[in-house]
């Protein structure tokens, strides 16, 4: 799974506590830091909206349970 975020989203942190808490481990792809990945959320979505959370080739772009 990978979730991609950005610093200071409170749906990015409460996504991460959620996986976290459920034991699921993720790989983290902080746009904030890493700019150069925003092309991989616009070619899944089309947006540049955070979080986006790719499982199994499953995307979901955002977290009902934020901040």
């Amino acid at each position: 799974m990978i979730i991609y975020t950005k610093t200071g989203c409170p749906y990015c942190e409460g996504a991460k506590r959620h996986f976290t808490a459920q034991g699921i481990q993720f790989e983290e792809v902080n746009l904030s830091v890493h700019r150069e990945r925003i092309q991989e959320i616009k070619q899944l979505t089309n947006n540049t909206m955070v979080p986006v959370i790719v499982d199994n080739g499953q995307v979901t772009v955002g977290f009902n349970g934020g901040g």
